[in-house]
């Protein structure tokens, strides 16, 4: 998969939110709240092509955590990506 063009990912204070801008989005009218983790993640792959397990050893590398549960967040990350419709699938 890999992100979708026009977004661009926000600070706001300590929250990170990606904002739909330009014409390859014109059909989305909301934002998306990540939390630093997430946001992490989509600055990584931005972009790139990429899949849970990419997401697995991004979190594997930056945080001192059990791959089972990098696992799982991974997944549920793109779950939630693909829901919110900022991600697409090839």
């Amino acid at each position: 998969m890999r992100t979708k063009k026009g977004f661009n990912l926000r600070t706001l204070g300590n929250e990170f939110v990606l904002t739909a801008e330009g014409l390859e989005v014109s059909d989305v009218n909301k934002m998306v709240s990540m939390n630093a983790s997430a946001a992490f993640l989509w600055k990584e792959v931005e972009g790139k092509d990429f899949d849970a397990e990419t997401l697995t050893g991004l979190l594997l590398g930056e945080y001192d955590i059990d791959r089972e549960v990098a696992e799982k967040d991974a997944a549920r990350l793109v779950r939630t990506w693909k829901e919110a419709n900022i991600v697409e699938d090839y």
